[in-house]
């Protein structure tokens, strides 16, 4: 089992961003994702010097892979879509069949990223034959679900021709949205926002009339109030055949998160992260239930 740094959800000042990047060079994750996959109005970085940053992180042994977009709503953002497509050399994650497509007609191999919604062994063997090399299951998908998809996989006789990495931490993105709701909480319109998100590096909590935490907006992009944790679940991911455990970028605290989850797999106990989150944790999906419960591990 390994570790990869998903890309980064939130809105980063490019200070932020390379800071972040020249640090992670160090951590055990051996993957690790890069581009802007919600807003193509943040644009701490552009579309080369993200090429540029993934280049410059492979070169020193980390595999790094180009994110898309997970809402194609322009020119200009499929336009930036091909530019990411025709990067050269780097593994794209593809978050919008528009993705697969171009990736298709190029003959190169891909991720299938968590927003495909890819729910049968038929729709993965369609991506499997477009290119894919990885799959990277929706958040809202339960571990029988999933073990099922890949039994059905193997009995097609594909299951071997693919990795699968599953989001194992961070907040959930649950929908994306043409409107920007971060936007419309400071009463501005989206085309003018002035890049409010920059106030909100790990979203805009939302919380019910009783004080409970219940959604978080990050601009076009609606997560989940609490914080998605199937670390304790490695173990039974192993013997699936699952490969990697994708952990979601935070604003705080990401190093101490993978090193921790690291040094458990490595002494193969449950990794314990408490204190290293704000909010509370979340595995209800993955036993098949709603999303928001938390669940034991063993059940």
């Amino acid at each position: 089992m390994k570790i990869s740094l998903g890309p980064i959800l939130y809105y980063w000042s490019r200070e932020h961003i390379y800071d972040f990047y020249q640090h992670a060079l160090n951590w055990p994750a051996s993957t690790i994702y890069l581009g802007e996959t919600v807003c193509s109005k943040r644009r701490s970085l552009r579309t080369s010097e993200w090429i540029d940053l993934a280049r410059a992180l492979a070169n020193k042994d980390k595999q790094t892979v180009l994110s898309t977009l997970t809402l194609i709503e322009s020119e200009s953002e499929l336009s930036t879509l091909t530019k990411l497509c025709d990067n050269g050399d780097l593994l794209v994650e593809a978050n919008d069949l528009a993705a697969v497509q171009l990736l298709s007609e190029r003959h190169l191999p891909f991720v299938a990223g968590p927003a495909l919604n890819v729910y049968n062994a038929n729709t993965l063997g369609h991506l499997y034959r477009s290119g894919m090399v990885r799959w990277v299951p929706s958040i809202d998908m339960s571990v029988g679900t999933l073990d099922a998809i890949l039994q059905d996989a193997e009995m097609l006789g594909f299951r071997s021709t693919f990795q699968v990495e599953v989001f194992a931490f961070g907040r959930m993105p649950l929908a994306h949205s043409a409107r920007c709701f971060t936007a419309r909480y400071r009463n501005i319109q989206k085309d003018n926002c002035s890049f409010m998100c920059l106030e909100y590096p790990e979203g805009l909590p939302v919380y019910t009339q009783d004080n409970r935490r219940i959604l978080t907006l990050n601009g076009i992009q609606t997560q989940s109030g609490d914080v998605l944790n199937l670390l304790p679940e490695w173990k039974a991911m192993r013997d699936m055949g699952i490969s990697l455990m994708r952990i979601s970028p935070q604003m705080q605290h990401t190093h101490e998160i993978v090193e921790r989850v690291h040094t458990a797999l490595s002494e193969d106990r449950i990794p314990d992260i408490g204190g290293l989150f704000d909010g509370e944790g979340c595995n209800g999906y993955w036993h098949g239930e709603a999303g928001h419960r938390q669940l034991d591990s063993r059940r």
